[in-house]
């Protein structure tokens, strides 16, 4: 962990996990009191779990703490099953529900659960996460007033607000508390690296010593006691009487706690170029929880808003969290006086602007632009747990990730090929206007496994294209890896309702495994009748379909056009404007130096020689423009005009540049408008040698 390490950076890590301690403080506390413990708690779940997490686990960056999504699950529990947040119930009973999570995270860990996460999408596990933060700000919003927090789902929450509200809506405390969330949110945009919660919370503790606000009627945080946690086993007394809830919750936290940790967590390390191990994660994440049970906290998890501080202040290593940890262990040792001097609306409006960061809004809009389909799975999952609570949302998706998994099968990506010519590639019609059908064929490309919830889409696509008056129908089949007995069935049909029409089905492409499926499923004579074929190309081939391919809308193109046709992308596509126009300049001296050493010009060794230098960036548009450049280049090592050799290749350069030019004003237009404007560029940059391009 620490090989990369010298004393500057031991140093910042240290900074970073004194601010990282610090910043926990209102916050861990906002989210014990979630949970339905006392704010105190917060602070003894920051200390012996998050130095565990330091020193075991394989992140370098991540902060690990007393968070939203385990914190608002354990307080909807005791909601469930009518237990008052606070009570003395409630906190002999959270130990217990974070001790059973802990053991169903070591039972993740011995099956590498790990593996598993892949299966939860992003839009569940946003919808989710952005559910259980709207939930928890809502229980919240009473105590920015002066009331109590609420419980329950959604109906329940706003009922409450609005009998808190009734029974006595205190302005002052209001203003403090929203005050606090717009501070914080505008520093949080503006400028991201200043603490601001850490000093809100000092600024509202002066502002208690210097104007006495619990005489005002703003409630204050309960004392805390000095001194460091009691260590005990956690009492399992009252797990019995709600057994089936508590072991179906603790299951659900933990899995929650694998997920949102190990997405997060590995999207942070990626982003350094770090590699995590998964299971030795989930192994931190157990005896972490194993230890917060220990000091009577709620379940512990990875902080993503904590990490994207932490990585904003240039945090290296795990170092951070040790730090943290001893920060804390003096906070509770000498500082926990000033913790009754907080007021409760300031606090409540550091933890709503925390879980305001959580929500996953920005997300749901990218959704609506890039996939509807997601965008719906997002917000039925969000409103689920919004609605009906967390136990309901975490089944809701799973359902949504397999449903989601049963319509990306059902519904694979497909397309129609067209050929470019200069590039002999097949590619999507659509995506590259250059590309353009085969004369009285179709190319159709089908990706994913063929079965009986696609084989109508693929059919149909098939039975579409076939009214078009085609010969054939050619299906590029490399992106399909089976095929199951009812779409066997249906693709043996579909060949001969084509024949009947006059139109010819032929597989391209697919793997020798797709063959024994037809053959074990009853469709043997497709591949007795030449109806598939190894490769797109050779099925061309065998059927008659030479290259160059007619096109649809072109004449046959000429030999003189086949020869200057060229492989590639545009060069400045890749380089730049200006980085294409330098490449110009120092490979047309390359490829002079050769001319001139060898001593004989052969149009096909200097084409041979641009394709190497350029590595595929070419086209007929950039043989033009080097051309010229290479006309400067010769001229000017034949001052005199006296150099017979040199003369005869500037006769030479200049026919392939006419012959080429003269291709592209057939072919296009624009192309070679651009090289002429190029031309007069290099007349311009190049007054000596600019008379060799006025015959051009």
């Amino acid at each position: 962990m620490y090989d990369t390490m010298n004393r500057d950076n031991i140093i910042q890590d240290v900074l970073v996990g004194i601010v990282t301690a610090f910043v926990s403080i209102p916050i861990s506390m906002g989210y014990a009191q979630v949970a339905g413990l006392p704010p105190a708690y917060g602070l003894y779940g920051s200390l012996l779990p998050i130095l565990a997490f330091g020193l075991l686990t394989s992140s370098k960056r991540f902060v690990f703490g007393v968070d939203a999504a385990p914190a608002a699950l354990c307080g909807g529990l005791l909601a469930t099953i009518g237990m008052a947040s606070s009570s003395q119930e409630a906190i002999k009973l959270v130990p217990a529900i974070t001790l059973l999570t802990a053991g169903w995270l070591f039972v993740f860990y011995l099956l590498d659960a790990g593996r598993f996460t892949r299966f939860i999408s992003v839009p569940v596990m946003g919808g989710f996460i952005t559910g259980i933060g709207s939930t928890i700000i809502l229980m919240q919003v009473p105590k920015l007033f002066g009331g109590t927090s609420g419980r329950g789902e959604l109906h329940e929450l706003l009922i409450h607000i609005f009998k808190e509200a009734q029974g006595g809506f205190h302005l002052l405390s209001f203003v403090l508390g929203i005050l606090t969330i717009i501070m914080i949110r505008i520093f949080a945009r503006l400028y991201p690296r200043i603490p601001m919660a850490v000093i809100v919370m000092v600024a509202g503790a002066l502002l208690t010593r210097l104007l006495h606000l619990e005489r005002l009627g703003v409630k204050l945080l309960p004392k805390v006691d000095r001194g460091f946690p009691r260590v005990a086993f956690p009492d399992f007394s009252l797990v019995p009487v709600h057994l089936r809830a508590i072991v179906l919750s603790s299951m659900v936290i933990a899995l929650v706690i694998v997920a949102e940790t190990l997405l997060a967590s590995g999207n942070l390390a990626q982003k350094h170029g770090e590699k995590l191990n998964n299971r030795k994660e989930i192994f931190a994440y157990t005896i972490a929880n194993v230890l917060s049970s220990l000091v009577g906290c709620c379940p512990v998890n990875g902080s993503v808003s904590g990490s994207g501080l932490a990585d904003q202040y240039g945090v290296h290593s795990q170092i951070m969290s040790v730090a943290a940890s001893v920060t804390m262990g003096f906070v509770l040792l000498f500082g926990t006086g000033f913790i009754a001097w907080l007021p409760v609306p300031i606090l409540t409006g550091i933890v709503v602007s925390a879980l305001l960061g959580t929500l996953e809004w920005e997300l749901a809009s990218s959704l609506h632009k890039v996939d509807r389909m997601e965008w719906v799975i997002f917000y039925v999952a969000f409103f689920v747990v919004l609605l009906f609570g967390t136990i309901y949302g975490v089944a809701a998706g799973v359902v949504l990730s397999f449903f989601t998994v049963i319509v990306r099968a059902s519904r694979p990506p497909t397309e129609f090929l067209g050929w470019i010519e200069e590039e002999d590639e097949f590619v999507p019609l659509g995506e590259y206007p250059q590309a353009k059908r085969i004369k009285d064929i179709s190319i159709y490309r089908f990706r994913g496994a063929l079965f009986f919830a696609n084989i109508d889409r693929f059919c149909r696509d098939i039975e579409d294209e076939a009214e078009n008056e085609l010969e054939m129908i050619f299906v590029d089949c490399r992106g399909i890896s089976s095929i199951d007995v009812t779409a066997s069935n249906r693709l043996r049909n579909l060949y001969h309702c084509l024949l009947d029409k006059g139109v010819r089905l032929c597989l391209t492409g697919h793997s020798s495994h797709l063959n024994r499926q037809l053959l074990v499923f009853g469709s043997k004579e497709l591949i007795d009748e030449g109806a598939v074929s190894p490769s797109l190309r050779q099925a061309l081939n065998l059927h008659g379909y030479q290259k160059p391919y007619p096109l649809e809308g072109e004449s046959e193109p000429d030999q003189t056009e086949k020869e200057l046709s060229q492989a590639g992308a545009q060069l400045a596509w890749a380089y730049g404007e200006e980085g294409a126009f330098d490449r110009m300049e120092r490979y047309a001296g390359v490829i002079g130096e050769k001319l001139l050493a060898e001593g004989s010009y052969d149009w096909q060794d200097v084409r041979a020689t641009e394709e190497e230098l350029f590595h595929g960036y070419w086209n007929m548009t950039e043989e033009a423009e080097l051309l010229c450049h290479l006309a400067i280049w010769l001229s000017e090592r034949d001052k005199n005009k006296d150099d017979v050799k040199i003369q005869n290749y500037l006769e030479r350069i200049r026919l392939q540049y006419v012959q080429t030019l003269a291709v592209l004003e057939r072919t296009d237009s624009d192309a070679a408008a651009q090289i002429e404007e190029m031309k007069r560029r290099l007349v311009r940059e190049n007054k000596g040698s600019s008379f060799v391009l006025e015959s051009f």
